[in-house]
């Protein structure tokens, strides 16, 4: 049996539109669907970058050095395609909303336990096993999101989506570590309780939604798995679901190992120029502990809007070419992201440098790129493990850095 590729959508569907009207077009369920995903994606992005900005603090506390401090990050990382992987192919098989409840509940309780760690050695458990819960978030988040979007709305609602990763990060993480981290005796480990009730939030959100994924192609010429025959047993349709997962693999290897690296890549890019900036900052510029965040978040504003800028221009330049000038961009802009030393030239540079990082991911991050590339049935599996996958490539990001004079 041949099975087309995966196709994007004509460029009929893919014209550019007015943010307004891409807005209008989706229906109230679809707008809560969307945004959910997003939500999802926000309290992830906001739970990861919570040892990057706790690094100075975590190693005071168990009097490590940065380099060990970060390991916990590169093991986070090396660990989230285990999740994509196990959660991506449940949701594939029994939907979407009862997966991610129960991912988001899982993030919750590790959350909440990094905040009452008392070694290092249990800190790096429970990083660990956060990293195999936070993996499975962003497959299952924007598979749901996704999905219900028409094709002309759809690169814009990527940007946006990338936008929830950098408010994570920026707009919500950087200002608790800023104004409540110092002002309790509790000091870094509210940055991870606030984040274990944002997580709440998400999967009470997801568990008042309705089920979206329903499989109703057989495998002739979709890698869909039959669910509309009462009589198919459970059973039956399980080993249909894994005779469609293995015969997608023999056919579409190749593309699996693009998407691979071409999130690996993307990741390397992304981790490398934002894990451990506030540590750059303080260390190799001399900025506080203060001047160090606001530089921060001017930086992730410009990201905020690149991402949004991104998605949207991709629906008419198309992503590769989206994706190509996004990079020449922070290529021209490395060295006003590093090289000055006074707090405003180097806010701005990073400002505008990091418009261009998520420039890149606006169009790939890849809400929309990797869902259009994606084999129907498996629009949860294959985008979240190919691009955990690559988040695992780049987990040495940290630490390489770490091994650089600046960061001493």
């Amino acid at each position: 049996m041949t099975i087309a590729l995966p196709r994007i959508p004509s460029q009929k569907d893919t014209r550019l539109l007015n943010p307004y009207r891409a807005f209008k077009n989706l229906t109230l369920l679809q707008q809560a669907l969307f945004w959910c995903g997003w939500f999802a994606w926000f309290a992830d992005s906001y739970d990861f970058f919570c040892v990057s900005l706790t690094v100075l603090r975590l190693n005071d506390q168990f009097d490590e050095d940065t380099h060990s401090v970060t390991t916990a990050i590169t093991l986070t990382l090396l660990l989230r395609p285990v999740g994509a992987a196990i959660f991506g192919t449940l949701s594939d098989r029994y939907g979407r909303r009862w997966p991610l409840v129960i991912l988001t509940l899982l993030v919750v309780a590790l959350q909440t336990g990094t905040g009452f760690v008392t070694t290092f050695r249990e800190f790096l458990v429970v990083r660990s096993l956060f990293g195999i819960a936070m993996g499975g978030i962003w497959g299952l988040g924007t598979a749901a999101s996704m999905e219900s979007i028409p094709a002309s709305s759809r690169g814009f609602y990527s940007g946006i989506i990338q936008g929830g990763y950098v408010g994570g990060i920026s707009l919500l993480a950087t200002v608790v570590n800023l104004f409540l981290v110092p002002k309790v005796p509790q000091t870094w480990r509210t940055i991870y309780w606030v984040g274990a009730g944002i997580s709440a939030m998400g999967a009470i959100f997801r568990a008042l939604l309705p089920e979206t994924w329903v499989a109703t192609h057989s495998l002739k010429g979709q890698y869909l798995f039959t669910t509309t025959t009462y009589r198919t047993s459970r059973t039956e349709k399980t080993r249909t679901f894994l005779r469609s997962l293995t015969q997608m693999f023999k056919e579409h290897w190749k593309l699996w190992v693009y998407c691979v690296l071409l999130t690996t890549a993307l990741n390397f890019l992304a981790h490398g120029s934002q894990d451990l900036y506030t540590t750059f900052m303080q260390n190799s510029k001399g900025f506080s502990a203060d001047d160090a965040n606001k530089a921060n978040i001017v930086s992730q504003i410009g990201a905020i809007f690149g991402g949004m800028f991104g998605g949207l221009v991709s629906q008419s330049l198309g992503r590769r070419i989206t994706l190509i000038l996004a990079c020449l961009q922070v290529l021209c802009l490395a060295g006003r992201w590093i090289v000055p030393s006074a707090w405003g030239a180097l806010a701005v540079g990073a400002c505008f440098f990091q418009f261009g990082v998520h420039s890149a991911w606006g169009m790939c991050t890849m809400a929309a790129h990797l869902n259009e590339l994606s084999p129907p049935a498996f629009r949860a599996l294959f985008p979240g493990t190919v691009q955990q996958l690559g988040a695992m490539a780049s987990s040495a990001a940290a630490q390489i850095e770490v091994g650089a004079t600046f960061l001493h």
